[in-house]
């Protein structure tokens, strides 16, 4: 019998292995959640990387962070968080700043209209989780955060 991601692929041969099964399954869901997750910032012309940004430095406070700072805590790896900060410092959301002598350290902080688009995406947000795990209990969100983080123990590395 057919699983549900082979039905929801419309694949006619199964996995060659169960291992393969679940790495599709999880590129599957992550693509599925991407998309939901980017629709509902589209209206507020922000990515999700932009957001995951402005999380990261309301969390950093008024000290902010270097350039590298955030680019270890992104959630996606991007090749150029230089011209992603200055993107954002062009909106309006973030602000960069030389803190110290040397001029190749860069401070990037939120600004009050980032603060404040992160105020307005609380509830847009909010909804989308629900309408993505919603339906999981504490117990399954708890068990799904564990297996995954187990999956991402060998950080990538093939051996």
């Amino acid at each position: 019998m057919a699983s549900h991601l082979q039905i929801e692929l419309k694949q006619n041969k199964p996995f060659p292995s169960v291992e393969q099964e679940a790495l599709v399954s999880i590129a599957r869901t992550a693509a599925v959640f991407d998309h939901a997750f980017a629709e509902a910032l589209r209206p507020h012309e922000i990515t999700p990387t932009q957001y995951n940004v402005l999380r990261i430095l309301r969390g950093a406070g008024p000290d902010g962070l270097c350039r590298n700072e955030v680019r270890d805590r992104l959630i996606t790896r991007v090749p150029d968080v230089t011209r992603l900060l200055d993107r954002m410092s062009d909106m309006g959301l973030v602000s960069r700043d030389r803190d110290t002598p040397d001029r190749r350290f860069v401070t990037a902080r939120i600004t009050a209209e980032g603060l404040t688009l992160l105020t307005k995406l609380e509830v847009p947000v909010s909804r989308v989780q629900r309408i993505l795990v919603g339906h999981l209990n504490v117990k399954q969100l708890s068990a799904l955060v564990d297996l995954l983080a187990l999956a991402r123990r060998s950080g990538g590395r093939a051996e």
